[in-house]
């Protein structure tokens, strides 16, 4: 498509649905660990609508999503209610989803995003309980090629937050990174698994444009069927253009619902939303309402990890750069594994942090990669890991020699120390060992002695890799280049 024309300001509010990782479902005891297994085989009367059955509220879900809106600085009400949200659809037996409408549990709260440099506040209007439904798959006869529908009702009653935003986003990219850093926080708190190639992460988007300056809202679309962060930035940046184009050619953007294509790259028009679906919300009639005492509430927040933003900025205040901060508190694991690697450590905190860093971002990121590993499975504790470091940073072994005690402690799960010692790894750094050594490389490369002496500064990088060589690395290389140039210079 055409450039955006820069006249223009887009207005973007998301609605993320997202799946409470708990034991049993939002109001039955069926189990919530559903995937994978055959359909319909995780239900009960309840989560099939059966008429007469009593939902009973999943304590653990109500904790789950208190402890999310602390997580996101939202207010948390001390009161609120369930309502039954009625639709006839086909995933929803009962013909209606027990959801909150007025009073939900959270609201008011705010997330910080940065991009390219600029730090904002996405404001969180409210984050609601409700219960997944049920899954559809559809079908069609390879005979008679006719289109039917299967129903499978494993999902139906899982607990399910809506965490809706503010319409405070102003672009794809702002929309892509407050998706990251949602998850992630979702992820440190430990409320959900947050994948949206599982489903269990999903994201509808609230579309306008207008012009800029202007204070009203456009016309709103609704975007649906995005699976990936990608299909939300694409999705975004496709419409926003289809929109400006509309009213560049003086046409009208209707409100409608459109559905993201990753296989044409474009929304597609789905229906008509002129006027707003009633849902004849009203209390349920079958749950008490929720009090939340602040002893409750207090013991829930005593529940949260230091979350993403502050241990960045912390591990900033350390000495380390925005790039290695943030890739170390990308993943909470991560970042526990870094900080026992510290605490294991010897020195101040900048000598300890930068140590761990290099590390971290070096040999255990390569092994991790070339394993397609996690940090949990990384095979070495961080006491461990420790021990080589400092055998590397102490000068007892050399960077080099460091690098393949690092592969044979990973392989066998012996200690650095062990190693060092029953292979004779030490490094050499006396000068009765290294000279005769270095007066051999001296020797046997006439030519590179005659490029030093020509002004060739990389000559002696060669001869140091000689000597080097000789000792399979355990030759001290500060030492080795001293007496090369005192030998050459004679």
């Amino acid at each position: 498509m055409t450039a955006i024309a820069t006249d223009y300001e887009v207005v973007i509010g998301l609605e993320v649905h997202c799946q409470l990782k708990t034991a049993s479902k939002m109001f039955c005891g069926c189990s919530a660990d559903y995937a994978g297994a055959e359909p319909n085989t995780h239900v009960c009367p309840v989560c099939l609508g059966m008429p007469g059955v009593l939902p009973v509220i999943n304590e653990k879900a109500i904790e789950g999503i208190v402890l999310t809106g602390l997580a996101l600085n939202c207010t948390i009400a001390p009161f609120s209610k369930f309502d039954r949200k009625n639709y006839p659809y086909p995933d929803l037996m009962k013909g209606y989803q027990i959801s909150q409408y007025d009073l939900p549990i959270c609201r008011d709260g705010w997330l910080e995003i940065e991009v390219e440099g600029a730090r904002r506040r996405i404001g969180i209007t409210r984050v609601h309980m409700e219960e997944d439904t049920a899954r559809l798959l559809h079908r069609v006869d390879p005979v008679t090629g006719e289109a039917y529908s299967l129903i499978d009702v494993n999902r139906s009653g899982t607990p399910l937050m809506e965490i809706v935003s503010e319409p405070d986003i102003r672009s794809a990219a702002e929309a892509r990174e407050y998706l990251v850093r949602l998850r992630q926080v979702l992820r440190y708190i430990g409320v959900s698994d947050a994948n949206m190639e599982e489903g269990n992460f999903r994201c509808d988007a609230n579309i306008s444009v207008r012009r800029k300056g202007e204070t009203a809202f456009g016309t709103k679309v609704e975007i649906k069927n995005m699976n990936s962060f990608r299909a939300v930035h694409d999705a975004l940046l496709y419409e926003e253009r289809r929109q400006i184009g509309v009213l560049e050619a003086g046409g009208k953007v209707e409100q409608e619902t459109r559905g993201w294509s990753d296989e044409r790259q474009m929304t597609l028009s789905q229906r008509s939303k002129e006027h707003a679906h009633d849902y004849r919300y009203f209390p349920e009639p079958d749950l008490p309402p929720l009090k939340l005492g602040a002893a409750f509430i207090e013991r829930v927040r005593a529940r949260l990890p230091e979350l993403p933003a502050a241990k960045i900025a912390r591990y900033r205040g350390l000495g380390l750069s925005d790039y290695e901060a943030a890739t170390l508190a990308e993943e909470r694991p991560r970042a526990e594994y870094f900080e026992r690697l510290m605490a294991a450590l010897s020195g101040d905190d900048a000598r300890r942090a930068k140590l761990a860093a290099n590390w971290m971002l070096g040999e255990v990121a390569r092994w991790l990669n070339a394993n397609q590993a996690e940090i949990d499975r990384f095979p070495l504790e961080p006491e461990q890991l420790a021990g080589l470091i400092e055998q590397v940073a102490n000068g007892t072994v050399t960077a080099l020699v460091g690098k393949d005690v690092f592969e044979q402690m990973v392989a066998s799960g012996e200690s650095a120390e062990a190693i060092i010692e029953r292979q004779g790894l030490a490094q050499i750094s006396g000068a009765d060992e290294l000279t005769g050594l270095v007066r051999k490389a001296i020797a046997e490369n006439p030519r590179a002695v005659a490029d030093f002496h020509a002004g060739k500064a990389t000559a002696i990088k060669f001869l140091i890799g000689q000597v080097m060589r000789e000792t399979k690395g355990r030759a001290n290389a500060q030492v080795v280049q001293e007496l090369l140039e005192r030998e050459l210079q004679q």
